[in-house]
């Protein structure tokens, strides 16, 4: 009975792909008949495409996907507690009874099963029917990929680790264990290369295409380390002249652009607003948590104290216009001059508001009266006072809304799209992130300028000063800058945590938020740490005892 149980789990696609594609009755329809038309073996597949966005847009694998990955990193931060599962996600306190887990794990083997019935059924020989299978070889390898990065550990800290079971096959017998990491890497890779192989008609972002593969190809093989093959995946994408970035305020409005209108998209997980996010559900989307607009949304989770000190590196970086400070407002709807910092001892924010006179800018603080001073460092403007402990750096700007003592930084990068408030459609892979490929891998081959090159042209389109190779930063190396550049450009998209883990670096958290309020709080999360795993779903190993649970 459990057996039976666990293989609902992963068959029960094709009943949701019956009742959410057009209502059309596929349960109706003999699967030797339907897979017989290259036509309805594709809009088989589109039921494979529902289930990554969800059946009501924001419960789906790519929503739990983003809050698994992004909440873990050192972007973003609560300000405050909640009773949603999300939170074990963002203090690491993980739960094997995780409801968003465990939908995860359901709605990834949902997807593979979906996908390997249209790999059983429908034989190669066609353009269109390559097509179908290599949109599906793809969300194969896409699935398995991103569960891989979540269940097993980084590719370079052991391929004999375990990772997730690789279900290959819609044998109702075919119950596998938990394979190892480089076991799933191989299947992600021979699974991608099909997809390359076969694939023909980029239909645009919405949908798998050979660009899609190839960009997908290019971060597995920089997360195993081929730094040649990552070079040369990006370089496919890059020179097909199918995507192009983003410049100037499209860049800066890039978050209010469907997919489709939005040339340096390759793969996106497309809602829309109509039946997608309809009426009050903005409320429940993944931009509903990072900000509150016209009254719609939690705006509970802002941006972090280290991601503003890294955007505010070079004044007008456009890559800013997708964080909005909410400003306090003075009686005549003026904001309110303020300097803050960060107290180091508590990891609390200090606000004061400043008071200028003869051109001298003071604040009160403790109850002590201090001047501002400033000093120009590589062209920008370098504010701080002389307290009782010495010399303290702040922010000169203006006072803010805070929610339990952390100001707002409203996060826009997940709302807005086509003007409706929360609507997102989450970036598997854009161009952006090929020059940060290439970057990373030149670096790791000491290729230097190479690297350099490659971000300079993401730090040209944020319109900030390139790097010159005679006059970096001191005590700091290439792959430093490059891997700080990809912070910043790929942030609220999910790679931040899958970047330092694998990078065998340390995420440090000694930042205000609630991530510190815990009983055993993690300041420093190590590389090695069994806790940048997630647990197997208790409810799966209950169903497949065999699973082994992560430590």
């Amino acid at each position: 009975m459990k057996k039976f149980n666990y293989l609902l789990l992963l068959i029960v696609v094709m009943s949701i792909s019956s009742c959410n594609l057009d209502r059309a009755p596929f349960d109706e329809v003999a699967a030797d008949d339907l897979f017989a038309d290259p036509g309805a073996a594709q809009s088989a597949t589109l039921g494979n495409y529902l289930t990554l966005k969800g059946e009501k847009g924001y419960n789906g694998w790519s929503d739990d996907l983003h809050r698994m990955s992004e909440y873990s990193g050192d972007n973003v931060m609560i300000s405050g507690g909640t009773s949603d599962p999300l939170f074990f996600f963002y203090n690491y306190q993980r739960n094997p009874n995780n409801y968003r887990v465990n939908r995860f794990w359901k709605n990834s083997y949902l997807t593979i099963a979906g996908v390997n019935s249209v790999l059983e059924l429908l034989e190669e020989g066609t353009e269109e029917s390559n097509q179908v299978l290599g949109e599906n070889y793809y969300l194969r390898g896409l699935v398995y990929f991103q569960m891989g990065n979540l269940f097993g550990r980084p590719y370079n800290q052991g391929t004999t680790n375990l990772s997730v079971p690789l279900k290959l096959t819609t044998d109702f017998d075919d119950l596998p264990d938990r394979h190892t990491v480089g076991e799933v890497y191989d299947q992600v890779i021979a699974d991608l290369l099909k997809a390359e192989e076969l694939m023909t008609e980029n239909k645009g972002p919405s949908f798998a295409s050979k660009g899609a593969a190839q960009a997908l190809l290019s971060r597995v093989y920089l997360y195993m380390g081929d730094n040649a093959k990552a070079i040369e995946y990006s370089d496919k994408v890059i020179n097909s002249g199918e995507y192009a970035l983003l410049a100037g305020d499209r860049f800066a409005n890039m978050n209010t652009l469907a997919p489709a209108e939005n040339e340096e998209a390759i793969f996106s997980v497309t809602l829309t607003k109509d039946i997608d996010i309809p009426g009050l559900e903005d409320w429940w989307t993944i931009g509903s948590f990072y900000a509150t607009i016209d009254g719609v949304g939690w705006g509970e989770m802002y941006a972090s104290k280290p991601y503003l000190d890294l955007i505010d590196k070079n004044e007008g970086d456009l890559r800013r216009s997708f964080i909005e400070p909410q400003y306090l407002l003075d009686a005549n709807n003026q904001k309110i001059p303020a300097v803050y910092w960060v107290d180091e001892n508590t990891y609390t924010y200090v606000f004061a508001r400043t008071t200028e006179s003869g051109g001298n800018i003071t604040f009160n603080y403790d109850g002590n009266n201090y001047a501002l001073n400033s000093e120009n460092l590589s062209g920008n403007t370098i504010y701080y006072f002389d307290g009782p402990n010495g010399r303290q750096d702040v922010t000169f700007d203006f006072d803010m809304e805070k929610r339990n003592g952390y100001p707002k930084f409203f996060i826009l990068k997940a709302s807005y799209q086509e003007q409706d408030l929360h609507l997102w459609s989450p970036t598997i892979s854009r161009l952006a992130e090929m020059y940060l490929n290439k970057a990373e891998a030149f670096a790791k081959q000491g290729a230097d300028q190479e690297a350099l090159n490659n971000i300079n042209i993401l730090r040209n389109r944020a319109q900030i000063p390139a790097y010159d190779l005679n006059s970096l930063p001191s005590n700091r190396t290439v792959l430093d800058l490059v891997l700080e550049e990809r912070q910043i450009e790929l942030a609220f998209e999910g790679h931040r945590k899958f970047d330092v883990y694998r990078n065998q670096r340390v995420m440090n958290r000694r930042y205000p938020g609630t991530h510190l309020i815990n009983a055993n709080p993690f300041f420093e999360i190590l590389y090695s740490s069994n806790v940048i795993v997630e647990f197997i779903p208790e409810q799966q190993i209950l169903l497949q005892p065999s699973l082994v649970q992560n430590p």
